[in-house]
């Protein structure tokens, strides 16, 4: 029989949270042929990323998932072979007294935000005994070796290549979207949350001496985007010029299209967790917008990616990648460290596709989870 897993996701950040777990309850069942309930606490945001989906209904499929609305009062159901707790999203008590009465243990899984940390080795696959006899285990995905890998299905890089092979469908994929640029434009997707250093990216952009196309799929930034702009708003498909900068709104569109506009950019600036890693994927130089954390905790993460990601680099590229990161994400100024990165632009697009292709060589998440989890019974 196939086993089963439960796959708990509370939405918290927006897109963040469901963004993966609806990614590994896929590729779960795609690529491992296991039956996945996804449980999730707002099926607004899930349609957002699944178009076809009912944010009405308690109990849907879709792409071999079974979709639950994670209820308020919660009933009895069978407990899974494998209970994935995503994010510390804490489990109903009536669940856990079901999983207290399984004859057979159910494989409790706590899955973990993504770090690079270094102590993030020393703790993936630590167990935790609570009192009550339980027995919850720590998965942490990461980024070397003793972690527990990235979200990537088995045919992503290959499917990426194919697409940047073909001129025509990278036209016609942005034609789709309305988006017309100019030959020899930089084209920057851009998500991310508010950020009060943008206005002084947007300006290096305009002064700059190559024209620049800057795509926005809806979400937190437009804010300080049309304030910027100093206009009221900007229609979907409308473009905005101020200087070398063409401005576009884009729809938020479903996450198979968000690999291919990544695909199509030549920069990518990217927010959250399931983002960031799509934009390694992509091969292209990033920028990321890390989600703040109290007493400024999300400022060890960033640099600890950093410090990992810039170790191939020359020391000048290192330093104007990292610098635009650090504005970036204290809302500074980013004029100067935007240029310098201009100056090093072939090195950072070169070094982009060789860290996407060296972490393609680890396993991925969802397979560290199944062998996990085999490894365990």
């Amino acid at each position: 029989m196939k086993a089963s897993w439960d796959i708990f996701c509370s939405v918290v950040d927006n897109y963040g949270d469901i963004g993966v777990t609806w990614r590994l309850a896929r590729q779960l069942v795609a690529e491992h042929d296991v039956a996945v309930r996804l449980w999730v606490d707002d099926l607004q945001a899930f349609v957002a990323l699944c178009p076809e989906a009912d944010a009405t209904a308690t109990q849907q499929w879709r792409q071999g998932v079974e979709v639950h609305l994670w209820p308020q009062e919660w009933e009895a159901a069978q407990v899974a072979d494998v209970v994935i707790e995503a994010f510390a999203c804490k489990l109903p008590e009536a669940y856990l007294l079901a999983m207290k009465a399984r004859p057979v243990p159910a494989l409790w899984i706590n899955l973990e935000y993504l770090s690079a940390e270094d102590w993030v080795t020393g703790c993936h696959g630590l167990p935790s005994l609570r009192p009550d006899g339980l027995k919850r285990m720590f998965f942490f995905p990461g980024f070397e070796k003793g972690t527990g890998g990235l979200l990537r299905e088995a045919d992503l890089i290959a499917r990426r290549q194919a697409f940047e092979r073909d001129p025509q469908a990278r036209r016609a994929f942005l034609q789709a979207l309305g988006v017309y640029a100019l030959d020899g434009a930089h084209l920057i997707s851009l998500f991310a949350y508010e950020n009060t250093g943008l206005a002084s990216w947007l300006e290096a952009m305009a002064a700059g001496a190559r024209p620049t196309h800057l795509l926005v799929p809806q979400g937190r930034i437009m804010g300080d985007l049309l304030r910027w702009l100093d206009v009221d708003q900007l229609p979907l498909g409308t473009v905005e010029q101020r200087g070398q900068l063409s401005v576009q709104a884009l729809p938020f569109v479903r996450q198979e299209d968000y690999d291919r506009l990544l695909w199509s950019c030549d920069f990518n600036a990217v927010r959250g967790e399931d983002s960031f890693v799509r934009a390694q994927w992509a091969g292209r130089p990033l920028l990321w917008h890390i989600y703040q954390q109290e007493e400024d905790a999300h400022w060890i993460k960033l640099k600890a990616f950093l410090a990992l990601y810039v170790k191939d680099l020359s020391a000048p590229a290192a330093q104007a990648f990292t610098e635009l990161w650090l504005a970036w994400n204290a809302g500074a100024d980013m004029a100067h460290s935007w240029n310098a990165v201009l100056e090093h632009w072939p090195e950072i697009t070169a070094h982009s596709e060789r860290w996407c292709l060296q972490q393609a060589m680890q396993a991925d998440l969802a397979q560290a989870l199944v062998l996990f989890y085999r490894n365990w019974i």
